[in-house]
């Protein structure tokens, strides 16, 4: 058996143990790095090391501990009344307001993963607040940030661009762009509507001094919440007709308030207009707010979701492991050699998919179309049809838990059973991966697209 089916095989099994036996997956993807790395793929401790996502940690650890000071302090609160105000009560206006506000942001240049972690904590926090599903409120996000993301001025248009014009293929900004706007806002309309869109439609507009209630991840029994304890406790659903009031139509703006208000400002300012890591940033602007209050922040170092970032980091860790190994570039290689070529199409928008909901979207592009060039250099495939379709999969599955972008949506919502918010985007995930890239192969890549 070859080293590189090994490391494939042994992959399964994490998540067969992970599942049944419900141990962090995290924790035993680093043990398979180790075991695999050191005993087959002959690596010392620095190579295993090396697929560690550092700057996925930081990130992770950086943005969840400033909007957990933002939530002790009132200013998620205030954020979430003036999200209300904004649509004049309309909550199920205000998926499309993330979805386009995070498109927004992507398809002027942010990186998908800074757009997310932006907007995605204030996003969550409001669907806590009004009962919007979790994993509808995440899925807006992450679908608004790909949709915007292959702009002719964004990172990832730039970055696909670069890579035709330099294997000298056909291209089209303009329809890479489209590609994936129209792909995104599909699935997201799709979304919206499995998760109970409808029904917020149906509620009508709330008043400022309306709760209604914590989310229960689309169920309608009730919502599961956190207790006192670090256990969970599953909250009576509000009826149709009747709303508790208690809470307070918008926050004061305190000073401490107004100080994390201007520190969000200043991520998005430090990381759009300057470049600055968004992680470090965060981390920064978190230990300034805990300094001048600390009392408001003394509690947000443990509410920093760290069975997530052990679980992410451990999982990447493994891929890194993989791809040291040539693991990826080994599938890759195998498929591109297939004679059919729209077999070969249909497999690489496939294998794009599944590495890339557990690794780097733009490096899985920057090696899939390459391996293309042979059987596009044969005319029978187009082109243009054929980088957009791989694009668009290797970059909707973003909603995977194990991605960057998935990552900060489980981390960033508050007041919800973690596993189960996990194994909800896993299932989401899964069902991306399996039904995406044959979709877009069949539009996309059939017609013979340039």
């Amino acid at each position: 058996m070859s080293p590189e089916l090994v490391s494939i095989l042994v992959l399964a099994v994490v998540f067969v143990i992970a599942t049944t036996r419900s141990v962090n997956m995290g924790a035993l993807a680093f043990a398979a790095a180790f075991g695999v790395g050191t005993l087959v793929a002959d690596l010392d401790a620095d190579g295993v090391f090396a697929g560690f996502p550092g700057d996925l940690f930081v990130v992770l650890v950086g943005v969840t501990y400033l909007f957990a000071i933002a939530r002790a302090n009132g200013t998620t609160d205030w954020l979430v009344h003036a999200a209300v105000r904004l649509v004049r009560g309309r909550v199920a206006l205000i998926p499309w307001v993330m979805f386009a506000l995070t498109g927004a942001l992507t398809a002027i240049g942010a990186v998908s993963p800074a757009a997310v972690a932006i907007v995605a904590p204030i996003a969550l926090s409001f669907a806590a607040r009004y009962r919007i599903s979790p994993l509808l409120m995440g899925a807006m996000v992450v679908h608004g940030a790909q949709a915007g993301g292959f702009s002719p001025i964004s990172i990832y248009g730039s970055i696909v661009n670069g890579i035709v014009e330099r294997e000298k293929l056909p291209g089209s900004e303009i329809t890479l762009f489209l590609a994936s706007l129209l792909a995104n806002l599909f699935i997201a309309g799709v979304v919206f509507v499995v998760c109970g869109g409808l029904k917020l439609w149906s509620r009508g507009a709330v008043t400022q001094g309306e709760n209604t209630g914590s989310t229960d991840g689309g169920g309608g029994s009730g919502a599961t919440v956190k207790g006192s304890g670090g256990g969970t406790r599953t909250a009576p659903a509000p009826t149709a007709t009747a709303t508790r009031p208690g809470t307070p139509a918008a926050g004061p703006l305190t000073a401490p308030v107004v100080a994390t208000l201007v520190s969000l400002v200043a991520l998005v300012v430090a990381v759009l207009g300057f470049d600055l890591d968004a992680g470090l940033t965060a981390i920064t602007l978190a230990v300034v707010l805990s300094t001048a209050w600390p009392d408001d922040s003394r509690k947000a170092v443990s509410e920093i979701a760290w069975p997530t970032v052990l679980l992410i980091c451990g999982v990447l860790t493994y891929v890194g492991v993989l791809d040291e190994m040539g693991t990826i570039t080994w599938a890759g290689e195998g498929v591109g050699g297939i004679g059919v070529p729209l077999l070969a199409a249909v497999l690489l928008c496939y294998i794009g998919a599944i590495v890339s909901a557990f690794a780097s979207s733009v490096g899985i592009m920057g090696a899939l179309i390459p391996l293309a060039v042979p059987f596009l250099a044969q005319g029978e495939i187009g082109a243009v049809g054929m980088v957009a379709a791989l694009a668009v999969s290797a970059t909707v599955v973003d909603v995977s838990p194990f991605s960057t972008n998935g990552a900060l949506v489980l981390a960033a919502a508050p007041d919800v059973d973690r596993e189960r918010f996990f194994r909800q985007l896993m299932a989401y995930g899964g069902i991306v991966v399996a039904a995406v890239p044959a979709v877009v192969w069949l539009v996309m890549v059939v017609p013979g697209w340039g």
